[in-house]
């Protein structure tokens, strides 16, 4: 405990620590107050992500890069789920939807696109492990390839479209975990050596005991759950009152928001050389998406939701997902990178974005 007090008092991006009791507190008396609540729920997430960030690599210097990763992004995909679920619970199928397809294009193209270019602003050429970010880019790819099935089954009979949709959606939910829990056995059990983290990078000095490490990444997890969802529920009205539509809102501003903790480690991961580390963060965590957050949503929609929700995505969409998982799958083929690269995968989501932007407020796509 002395060392996170320690570390709290010489980070003065720590200190905006404050604002997650007052985030709390006006919630819960002023909770119509949703630009106060906007921007002290972004105050509170900076430095909420730069706690989990020291925490995480702690942890990593104990498990390795890959493991790390892993967990990392376990703990933020577990963020986004709460997120999800709230909005599932409110039948907000649109934005529940966009947050999904937002979040891995994010992870795979904004997340990833920024390590290599703030690693390669300080390192000539970074290498890093190819077979981990090959094998999560291909099970991203599969996960695309699935969420396309749903629509094309839709179209074809125009009467039962959306009840066939809606049972193969059930269908793809429970393979679609099952791949994920055989990636996770591939990886971390029987070929486990083929995901190693090589010897290069800096160590960042002496990290936290691992108990301490751990307990922080826990509780941080859970504020920025907290947090988060405040969040949510006041950037909606926020969209509302900027003229957004909920396409743009879930598809960039609550993917960004979503994944500030993971970027945070992601990003300084690949200042200090451990490009490993970043791939296996934003590759992973899009490919947890894909594979767990979203099958789970469609059979918690069973329990909590005022009706079943199907994997039935607006062609837009579809399409966005299926060019980050693409383009994610290319540039880990080689397992070398440089800022160019990273710039490059940027300008993309860039260009979704934009084009996001231009949807009218109330444009819905399949729910």
């Amino acid at each position: 405990m002395q060392l996170l007090l320690k570390e709290i008092r010489h980070n003065p991006l720590l200190w905006m620590l404050v604002f997650v009791p007052i985030v709390l507190v006006v919630e819960n008396v002023a909770p119509t107050a949703h630009t106060a609540l906007f921007v002290l729920a972004v105050l509170s997430i900076v430095p909420l992500a730069a706690l989990l960030s020291h925490a995480t690599e702690s942890v990593a210097e104990k498990t390795g890069d890959a493991i790390g990763g892993l967990l990392n992004a376990t703990l933020g995909n577990l963020t986004e789920l709460i997120i999800a679920i709230a909005a599932l619970h409110a039948g907000e199928y649109t934005l529940v939807k966009a947050s999904i397809a937002g979040a891995i294009v994010t992870n795979s193209l904004f997340m990833l696109g920024a390590s290599f270019l703030l690693g390669g602003l300080r390192y000539h050429v970074q290498e890093y492990n190819r077979a981990g970010g090959r094998m999560y880019a291909a099970l991203l790819l599969m996960a695309t390839i699935a969420l396309l099935a749903p629509a094309a089954v839709a179209d074809l009979d125009q009467a039962r479209g959306q009840v066939m949709a809606q049972t193969l959606s059930t269908g793809l939910a429970v393979l679609l975990i099952c791949a994920y829990g055989l990636g996770l056995l591939f990886s971390l059990k029987t070929h486990k050596e083929l995901f190693e983290s090589g010897d290069h990078g800096e160590t960042g000095g002496a990290g936290w005991p691992i108990g301490l490490a751990v307990s922080t990444l826990l509780v941080v997890t859970v504020l920025v759950a907290l947090v988060s969802e405040i969040f949510v529920s006041s950037v909606q009205k926020a969209g509302e009152t900027l003229g957004l539509s909920s396409a743009f809102v879930g598809f960039i501003i609550v993917a960004l928001v979503g994944a500030a903790a993971e970027m945070a480690v992601a990003f300084s991961a690949a200042r200090k050389n451990r490009l490993d580390m970043s791939v296996s963060i934003a590759l992973g965590s899009a490919s947890q998406i894909a594979l767990f957050v979203a099958p789970a949503l469609v059979l918690l929609s069973y329990v909590i939701g005022p009706k079943p929700m199907d994997l039935q995505f607006w062609p837009g969409a579809v399409t966005m997902v299926m060019i980050a998982s693409v383009t994610s799958c290319f540039v880990t083929n080689s397992g070398r990178s440089a800022w160019f690269i990273g710039a490059l995968l940027m300008f993309i989501y860039a260009i979704f974005a934009m084009t996001l932007y231009m949807v009218p407020p109330g444009s819905h796509g399949p729910v």
